[in-house]
């Protein structure tokens, strides 16, 4: 009997992203932003194609068990994928063909499992001359970014993947065999990737970056998300420190709170009871609680958040937003 599964990583480079001199192209329309991807993939292939991310590493693997359940067999059948840097030049734009770094797999073959792992990624084909952390204390290639996941096979025929490493630029998105969006790498830190993801510091040199991963947020979440960045009444993005309180339970509080990017927990009677990731909205149960926080929300990694009047939100949409929340804690 064959046994097969997969697990995506799709990266790309939200709005805001990029920090410091290397946002510049971006501000003048030269570089672009990208729009988020599905939360579902139908088809890798088109989706590359038609340039809809930066990379992708889609790890396919299969293992073969015989009657009495011991594995005969197993192997890998999938490979990164990587699009192209679009630069505006006045009225026209050109395609700057990426340059891929070779797919990395490897496998460990246990009792009754197989588990797989497989580094996918690579760099803009546009030069980017900078000082950078360590020797050679320059670059003229850009930074590489890449995703390692792994993917465990087992004879009775369950599976489980992990994102177990990741560059901190730009954001990856994980997604199951069934091809739904399940996890999201929590943090980006592009002046970090930026100075010191050369060649010598990443997976192809022997050394890899462990990620921050949360669950995906609701599909509600996302869609208002979108609403509220789009309709060009957000304010400037507010970072918060680790450790940083940004709501105390108990509280009077009327604005809601749109993550970015980072981690915050979630405490209630001084208890952590969830952390919650990019994307998520929160803060709607003191709009609906007669304008008391119900949880202390305190940055657990560098975060970036967007502050939003509660009166620009439907109060419909705010127990659409709690209610989301607690089908998913109810789930867990």
């Amino acid at each position: 009997m064959r046994i097969s599964s997969s697990v995506t990583a799709i990266s790309w480079i939200p709005s805001e992203a990029v920090e410091g001199m290397p946002k510049l192209p971006f501000s003048f329309g030269l570089a672009h932003y990208d729009e988020a991807p599905p939360e579902k993939i139908v088809d890798l292939e088109t989706m590359h194609k038609a340039d809809l991310f930066r990379e992708a590493n889609e790890l396919r693997a299969w293992i073969d068990v015989d009657d009495d359940g011991k594995i005969t067999a197993h192997g890998h059948a999938g490979h990164g994928r990587i699009g192209v840097t679009r630069l505006r030049l006045g009225p026209k734009e050109i395609s700057v063909r990426a340059v891929a770094m070779p797919t990395i797999q490897r496998v460990e073959v246990g009792d009754g499992w197989v588990r797989f792992t497989q580094t996918a990624g690579g760099r803009t084909g546009a030069p980017a001359p900078r000082s950078v952390r360590g020797k050679p204390y320059f670059q003229w290639s850009s930074a590489i970014a890449w995703t390692t996941l792994s993917l465990i096979l087992y004879a009775d025929g369950t599976s489980k993947h992990a994102l177990v490493g990741a560059s901190s630029f730009p954001r990856h998105w994980i997604y199951d065999s069934e091809g739904n969006l399940v996890e999201k790498s929590a943090t980006i830190d592009f002046e970090t990737w930026y100075r010191e993801a050369h060649e010598q510091n990443t997976p192809w040199g022997d050394v890899d970056s462990p990620a921050v991963v949360t669950a995906a947020e609701t599909t509600f979440e996302r869609e208002l998300s979108r609403d509220l960045m789009r309709d060009g009444a957000a304010p400037k993005p507010e970072e918060l420190e680790p450790g940083t309180v940004l709501v105390e339970q108990g509280e009077a509080g009327n604005e809601l709170f749109l993550l970015l990017d980072g981690v915050l927990e979630v405490d209630v009677d001084g208890t952590p009871i969830a952390e919650i990731g990019p994307g998520a909205i929160v803060g709607e149960r003191a709009l609906l609680e007669e304008g008391t926080r119900t949880a202390t929300l305190r940055a657990k990694t560098r975060s970036k958040i967007v502050r939003v009047e509660g009166d620009r939100v439907d109060p419909g949409d705010l127990v659409e937003l709690t209610g989301g929340r607690r089908r998913e804690e109810d789930a867990s």
